[in-house]
């Protein structure tokens, strides 16, 4: 039987995708799970798999077309199976939410999007909580006699294909050199720009003003190309500059008691812990008290998400990436850091999942590692809020009364006021600094 190939989404907000380009051609033999096309969407670009195994046929879809979130652009027909091309099916519309009542999400973004890929009415998948999760949709799709199963381990999708990161891959290709012949210095041998010989030529396609006769003029001024995933970068927060009410509180907090929580669990773990892994396990318990602050704005109401899913900003070669970690309340450090160290390496190698970028209710911004002393960050949309981190600095406060040094944190959070007024996020904050101080 013929299986679709669809625009995926990655995240609740989205309308549409770019197709940068297919991976297979019409006619060829593809491998479920394997690369099939590259898309960008507002979140990132990102390599969609084959969801079957089977012909490439009835492509209706080429490089740069702009596609509905759910339209179907190729089929993979089965060994024998004749090519029928039948219309473009859209995505059924989603459930409406109350227009006078805060409602909570029916479905898990994930969930939701694997039942639209399937065509599946969300109505029709009892779940085993309180909302549909991915679990039970493939347990419905299983019931109904598909051979989807569930995904298996993200990191290690391709192992024929190179590791490199997007633009080392696009410049290898643009001089005509052989990934598999360069010797990568990233994650797991992943190939960087830096990698590629011959680097300084064609100078990174920058394009320098002619220089004048007399050593007199003005210096020479040049033009930096840009990569597509920073555009996509600079128009997604441009957007939310435009649109979104932000508003900052700003908190110093005594991180002495943090420190020697690492301290002291990295001492009986085999896995890294790191500052960000602590502060991911604290936030989620924050977020749990306040859930405001995990909610987002969606047709004039206030959307309360049941998950508490946090991404974290990740600086990548091309620009930045929020990979999530999903149900992070629910995991245990030792858990909460092998997923970090996950995600961080698979965005540092240009190999993130659609599950990786999808869900995310929170995002957390760590710049201590880079000497910053305090920033105020964008909200990521949908999202209502963003936790920006300073490092760990020591500094002269009042201690019982009398001046010592304490290691201090800064903490800066960028709140959406359509979802969260001054009260809420003050609350959130102090929630938070009193488990830091006191985890």
């Amino acid at each position: 039987m013929a299986k679709d190939v669809v625009m995926p989404a990655l995240g609740m907000a989205q309308e549409t995708g770019t197709l940068i380009q297919w991976l297979k051609a019409a006619g060829d033999q593809v491998t479920k799970g394997e690369p099939l096309m590259e898309i960008e969407t507002d979140k990132a670009t990102v390599e969609i798999e084959a969801p079957a195994s089977g012909i490439l046929a009835s492509i209706t879809a080429q490089a740069g077309d702009v596609i509905p979130v759910g339209q179907r652009i190729a089929l993979i027909l089965a060994a024998g199976e004749a090519e029928s091309p039948l219309p473009s099916q859209p995505l059924p519309a989603p459930i409406p939410q109350s227009e006078s009542t805060l409602t909570p999400v029916t479905a898990t973004p994930v969930a939701a999007r694997l039942a639209a890929e399937h065509n599946l009415d969300l109505a029709r998948i009892k779940p085993q909580g309180g909302q549909v999760r991915k679990e039970d949709v493939l347990a419905f799709i299983k019931d109904e006699g598909s051979s989807i199963q569930p995904s298996r381990e993200a990191f290690n999708l391709h192992p024929y294909r190179v590791l490199a990161s997007p633009k080392a891959r696009r410049l290898a290709q643009e001089r005509g050199l052989e990934l598999k012949a360069i010797a990568g210095s990233g994650p797991e041998g992943a190939v960087l720009t830096a990698d590629l010989p011959s680097l300084r030529a064609p100078e990174e396609h920058r394009d320098y003003s002619e220089r004048s006769a007399s050593e007199d003029e003005a210096p020479i001024t040049e033009t930096i190309t840009v990569t597509r995933m920073w555009r996509v970068m600079v128009d997604r927060l441009s957007q939310a500059w435009a649109t979104i009410p932000h508003f900052y509180l700003i908190r110093e907090v005594n991180a002495s008691r943090l420190v020697a929580w690492r301290e002291k669990i990295q001492s009986s773990s085999t896995e890294k812990i790191t500052y960000t892994d602590l502060l991911v396990k604290l936030t989620a318990a924050a977020l749990r008290q306040y859930p405001r602050l995990n909610a987002s704005w969606q047709k004039e109401n206030i959307l309360l998400n049941s998950e508490i899913n946090i991404g974290l900003a990740v600086a990548v070669e091309d620009g930045l990436v929020v990979p999530v970690i999903q149900r992070a309340d629910e995991l245990s450090l030792t858990q909460l850091a092998a997923r970090r160290s996950e995600i961080v390496a698979r965005a540092q190698a240009g190999k993130l999942s659609l599950d990786d970028l999808s869900g995310g209710t929170f995002t957390i911004s760590n710049l201590g590692m880079y000497g910053v002393d305090a920033f105020q960050a964008i909200v990521n949309p949908p999202q209502a809020a963003i936790l920006a981190v300073s490092r760990i600095a020591d500094r002269v406060v009042p201690v019982n009364g009398q001046p010592a040094v304490q290691p201090m944190v800064t903490f800066s959070l960028s709140c959406d006021h359509r979802v969260v007024d001054g009260a809420r996020g003050a609350q959130f904050l102090q929630a938070l600094a009193d488990l830091v101080e006191e985890p």
